[in-house]
């Protein structure tokens, strides 16, 4: 790999995690090796079924998700296809890219249509990789991430800092699950039921009455008029 490449990659990857699940050992162990050295931290898993459980594990441990999740298409116990859709179900917006051998053609358009954000062919070309993982962390780290409200009253939603007037704001777990669910679209509205059920989701607890308590201090905490209730329907973000 090319000094250019090097540089251009890790301005965008040192402050990201990364999710491997690959089932053949010694590529899975090569692969991170490599990518330790462009990523703030990498998880590997030896199959699908192994990569949920971090994935899950990982934000009740870090109050986020990781930012990318690598995986192959065919492992035992869990299929890629099938580990995304699992994903997707409690995180729609993140970043994934897939590892397929050429005979598996037929799974392409599923992935497609999920909305994986990159693919790349085995026999792994490095190269190749490494430029998809530069694209996918621009990405990451470009204006999407940001919810902003004024010139220096924002959330990041990619280190979950809450900046309001200049200054970095405290946030609760719940409070972050939050912010990151109506951001996901900003101006739609997000049914009371709708927001309970994505919590469950995640495997966390809550009910209307306590999504009601919770937003009520949120607003303390940002920016005037941020979160709009809709009467009897539910929230939106300004």
């Amino acid at each position: 790999m090319k000094k250019k490449n090097f540089e251009s990659l890790l301005q965008y990857s040192k402050n990201l995690t990364v999710l491997y699940a690959e089932d053949h050992a010694e590529l899975r162990d090569s692969t991170a090796d490599m990518m330790c050295a462009f990523f703030a931290d990498i998880s590997v898993a030896e199959d699908g079924a192994e990569a949920l459980k971090a994935y899950k594990n990982y934000f009740l441990k870090e109050n986020k998700y990781y930012d990318i999740v690598l995986t192959d298409i065919k492992m035992p116990n869990m299929d890629g296809v099938t580990l995304i859709e699992k994903i997707y179900k409690i995180h729609p917006q993140q970043k994934t890219i897939v590892i397929s051998a050429h005979d598996e053609s037929e799974y392409l358009l599923p992935l497609i249509n999920l909305g994986i954000s990159q693919f790349i062919q085995k026999p792994i070309e490095f190269t190749k990789l490494f430029d998809i993982l530069e694209k996918v962390s621009k990405e990451i780290m470009s204006n999407d991430v940001i919810v902003k409200w004024t010139k220096t009253s924002f959330y990041n939603r990619s280190n979950k800092i809450l900046t309001v007037e200049g200054k970095n704001i405290s946030l609760t777990k719940y409070e972050m699950i939050f912010l990151d669910y109506l951001s996901q679209e900003r101006g739609h509205i997000y049914k009371s039921e709708e927001i309970v059920e994505h919590y469950h989701s995640i495997g966390e607890k809550i009910d209307p009455d306590n999504v009601r308590k919770m937003v009520s201090k949120l607003r303390k905490k940002l920016p005037k008029k941020a979160i709009e209730s809709v009467y009897s329907i539910g929230y939106r973000l300004s």
